[in-house]
């Protein structure tokens, strides 16, 4: 209920209302009430309302057709800011949401040409690989693979991993600290597997990123690839012009 008690304005008291409903009981694509209808419901104005809507639009909560109203958006989840962030256990938990990780698979091996050539090491040396499906509130949102230089992580368990983030063990022991991250990503569908780990229909669209890991001394020290729901995941970047 709208009230004009404690010190939130009314509009965002009423975002919150509509999120709420949004996330629990719409569908992509349903068409909200009228600005006249929640008006009535909630009792509160005209302004009051279009403040309202212009936030959950400026969310990603919702969309506008020129003379038919307002609706649901098929993407309901804040976008992650390329820019700043590159820790799925930091973003998630940036966004309000609880992360958790199953681990599929950890082994040692030796690395592909290609594998040596982005780590950077002779293709004699060993690497760990991960397997992981990284989730945001139970939901399944990306399956990824993760190849470190051996000599980077020497000793790292699967027990370690199901009580610390990837990269918490880095600084906390290993004395690794993370310099730079860069992402490279591209629109693609999801195969058969692919699909059923992320529990999603074949062919469902999907994003495939890259992403190599520098240290302190401009080591790389983990790349990884991974495939995220395109419904459940997207991307923001933040241009800066230098003078």
């Amino acid at each position: 209920m709208v009230t004009e008690a404690g010190d939130k304005p009314l509009y965002l008291q009423l975002v919150d209302e509509l999120e709420m409903k949004i996330r629990n009981t719409m569908e992509p694509n349903d068409k909200l009430s009228s600005e006249r209808e929640l008006t009535h419901i909630h009792g509160v104005s005209r302004i009051t309302v279009r403040l309202a809507i212009q936030e959950l639009e400026r969310r990603g909560l919702v969309y506008k057709k020129h003379g038919k109203g307002t609706y649901v958006s098929e993407i309901r989840e804040p976008a992650v800011d390329l820019s700043s962030a590159y820790s799925f256990t930091e973003q998630m938990r940036k966004i309000g949401k609880v992360p958790k990780t199953q681990i599929l698979s950890l082994l040692e091996k030796n690395p592909s040409e290609y594998l040596a050539k982005q780590l950077q090491i002779d293709i004699n040396e060993p690497i760990v690989e991960l397997e992981r499906i990284r989730l945001a509130d139970n939901v399944p949102m990306m399956l990824e693979k993760t190849y470190i230089p051996a000599e980077v992580v020497p000793g790292m368990t699967e027990e370690r991993l199901n009580h610390m983030p990837l990269y918490e063990i880095f600084a906390e022991d290993y004395n690794q600290t993370i310099r730079l991250a860069e992402e490279e990503f591209y629109a693609s569908i999801a195969l058969d597997q692919e699909a059923k780990v992320l529990g999603i229909k074949n062919n469902s669209p999907v994003l495939h990123i890259t992403r190599k890991t520098y240290n302190q001394k401009n080591k790389i020290i983990e790349f990884t690839f991974s495939i995220a729901r395109a419904d459940q995941f997207r991307y923001k970047i933040s241009h800066v012009r230098q003078e």
